[in-house]
């Protein structure tokens, strides 16, 4: 009841502007609050200043006056009774309506000898502090769609009838066509119609290397143009475009709680209950069971509800989790759904889906190897032709190292994919086959075992085996350090590949990786990921292509990496906008930290209140301790300004 009433209180009030709005009315009621300090009774004793004979009358008018900046809570909590969805600000409502009425009843009738001026005045005051640094952390999750804002420019060169119209972007539709000029950035996806440029696409794949783009070329939202100028026509605007998705996600993780948010929503729920039949008790027990004045018992039900306010509660986990998600996207990192943060930090194993995770993905050919009459070149030459209609790394590979060479080309049909395994095509009357090792087999070829460690394809014609291409990857410089440091945190790592054992090998003895899946077929990668599982483990699971979506559902949180494709994204928990390994190191600090602030958090904010409330009720008046309502008010907000700073100090966090 109440996590659906705290997200609408903090979604409608906690606005940027209304962080400024919070400090304000804070500043005002601080130099209002001097006068009327100076002419309580028990203050001005201290200072030696004689009782004013018209105090009360200016206490009535200070502390109207600072009442009046109260009344954004009432506004509040009469949405809240609206929905009922009672929660914070009904009773911050009550607490702070009840004490100041209590005081100008008391005011005209003398007898009740109790006035709480600048008790409810102290308590605005500090609740208007809490309020503004509630605003401030708030907005600071805001920021995390503005920074993927950034990413995109304000104006657009549209085209428009030969003529060139500068538009605000927010005015594109699907089919305008554009002109980007060298340094300035994309406008929304589309594809190039004209000019040519290097493009750094960084931002959003995390690719540090310029790509070549030209007619037909794909051009994503964001990315910078450095040299030539293109010529785009939209295909997806707004928010479907590459950008508009990413800041679906952030907005969608926001709307995400971790389950510790959720026993604090129960929690500020009971709480509000609580409390109001905690006041209704203490009045009743201290006027008819004790026998006490009704003045004296209605001020002991007052601090009741003054201390009950579960502010701190109700901060405890927003506060912590809104600076986390700004924290993460500084750090290339997108928390999909926050709730996975108290998975992530008891993460046993992460896997890695090897290829262009830990190494460069940047193949490249070592040797090429002629096992029949033909030479080299023309080994090279005919697998190029077969790989030229193939957009696997490997094929793209041995088509580009062909080109290199200036090797003739010649023309391929009936080209056939074989999952897996590789692919053939035919040349003249001919049929080729390329791939590795098993597809060989299958044609009853059985070539002599590689154990260098690089991949192998093998080029046979119907019977016979002809030659092999050897390639080989650079494992990536920050995968040692990302590989040490999870293992400093008593995290396992495996690595899943469709490479064969030999390579496998290679890459997890240089990275010192704990178990390797060696020649895993696409659609048996989630397997493996279940296999570590049923053995008890925690399992991350690392990907970035297509065929890691069922992998990455399978895991306990999936982690897709380089804002790879489309798919891993949607598959994936988490979003690492880098492609950098080290962080998934600052993914798995990040959520212990995180885990560890919350759980404080709540400690913090459950134990002030089971402690304070019976003590405000008068329980403890046997011994004669008594909590006053300044006091309680004081210790009140006191919690909340902990709780807040406590969340606060994660922006100091360097990962």
């Amino acid at each position: 009841m109440h996590s659906q009433n705290h997200n609408h209180h903090t979604s409608s009030i906690m606005s940027h502007g209304s962080a400024g709005d919070f400090l304000r009315r804070f500043w005002i009621v601080t130099f209002l609050l001097i006068p009327l300090a100076l002419t309580n009774d028990f203050i001005a004793g201290i200072f030696g200043i004689g009782a004013l004979v018209f105090g009360k009358w200016v206490q009535l008018g200070l502390a109207t006056v600072i009442f009046y900046f109260s009344l954004v809570f009432f506004k509040h909590a009469s949405h809240e009774i609206k929905t009922r969805k009672y929660g914070m600000m009904t009773l911050v409502s009550l607490a702070v309506g009840a004490g100041y009425l209590f005081s100008v009843v008391s005011t005209f009738i003398p007898s009740i000898e109790v006035e709480f001026y600048l008790e409810i005045s102290t308590l605005i005051w500090v609740l208007l502090f809490g309020h503004y640094l509630e605003a401030k952390s708030s907005a600071a999750a805001g920021t995390a769609l503005q920074e993927v804002a950034k990413l995109l420019p304000k104006k657009a060169h549209k085209q428009v009838d030969d003529k060139e119209e500068d538009v605000d972007i927010e005015t594109l539709k699907e089919g305008d066509t554009v002109l980007v000029k060298p340094g300035e950035k994309i406008p929304a996806d589309g594809i190039v119609v004209s000019g040519s440029a290097n493009v750094n696409e960084a931002l959003i794949s995390g690719e540090s290397k310029p790509i070549k783009k030209s007619k037909g070329g794909d051009a994503i939202a964001g990315a910078i143009c450095l040299d030539g100028s293109l010529t785009i026509k939209l295909t997806r605007v707004g928010e479907h475009s590459t950008i508009g998705k990413i800041q679906k996600l952030i907005a969608k993780a926001q709307e995400t709680k971790p389950k510790s948010q959720r026993i604090a929503d129960k929690a500020a729920a009971i709480l509000t209950f609580t409390a109001g039949i905690s006041a209704l008790i203490t009045l009743g027990v201290w006027t008819l069971i004790v026998g006490e004045p009704f003045v004296f018992a209605a001020t002991l039900a007052i601090t009741v509800l003054v201390i009950a306010c579960p502010h701190a509660l109700g901060l405890a986990i927003p506060t912590v989790t809104t600076i986390t998600t700004s924290l993460a996207v500084k750090n290339g990192i997108f928390l999909k759904d926050l709730s996975k943060i108290e998975i992530i930090r008891k993460a046993d194993y992460v896997v890695f889906d090897k290829t262009g995770t830990l190494t460069d993905g940047s193949f490249g050919v070592s040797e090429v190897k002629s096992i029949s009459q033909l030479s080299e070149d023309e080994i090279l030459s005919l697998s190029a032709a077969i790989d030229s209609h193939s957009s696997h790394v490997i094929a793209q590979s041995i088509f580009n190292h062909a080109k290199q060479k200036n090797l003739e080309l010649k023309t391929i049909s009936n080209f056939q994919n074989i999952a897996g395994k590789g692919v053939k095509a035919e040349i003249g009357e001919q049929e080729y086959f390329l791939g590795n090792e098993a597809l060989m087999q299958e044609r009853g070829l059985y070539p002599e075992k590689v154990s260098d460690g690089s991949t192998t394809v093998f080029l046979a014609s119907q019977n016979e085996l002809l030659g092999l291409i050897k390639l080989s990857d650079k494992v990536k410089k920050e995968a040692h350090q990302a590989i040490d440091s999870l293992h400093k945190l008593g995290v396992k790592v495996a690595i899943l590949t469709g490479d064969n054992e030999a390579v496998a090998k290679i890459v997890a003895g240089k990275l010192k990786i704990d178990t390797y899946f060696a020649g895993v077929l696409p659609e048996d990668k989630y397997k493996h990921i279940k296999k570590l599982q049923d053995e008890g483990n925690v399992v991350l699971m690392v990907g970035d292509g297509v065929n890691d979506a069922p992998a990455l559902t399978q895991s306990d949180a999936g982690v897709a990496i380089g804002a790879g494709t489309d798919v891993a994204v949607e598959a994936g928990d988490v979003v690492l906008t880098r492609s950098n390994p080290v962080d998934l190191y600052r993914l798995v600090v990040l959520s212990k930290k995180v885990y560890r602030k919350m759980i404080q958090n709540l400690i913090w904010a459950l134990g002030y209140n089971i402690v304070a409330i019976p003590a405000a009720a008068g329980v403890f008046a046997y011994w004669g301790f008594f909590l006053r309502p300044e006091i309680g008010a004081l210790v009140m907000s006191l919690s909340t300004v902990i709780v807040v700073a406590n969340a606060m100090t994660l922006k100091l966090l360097r990962l």
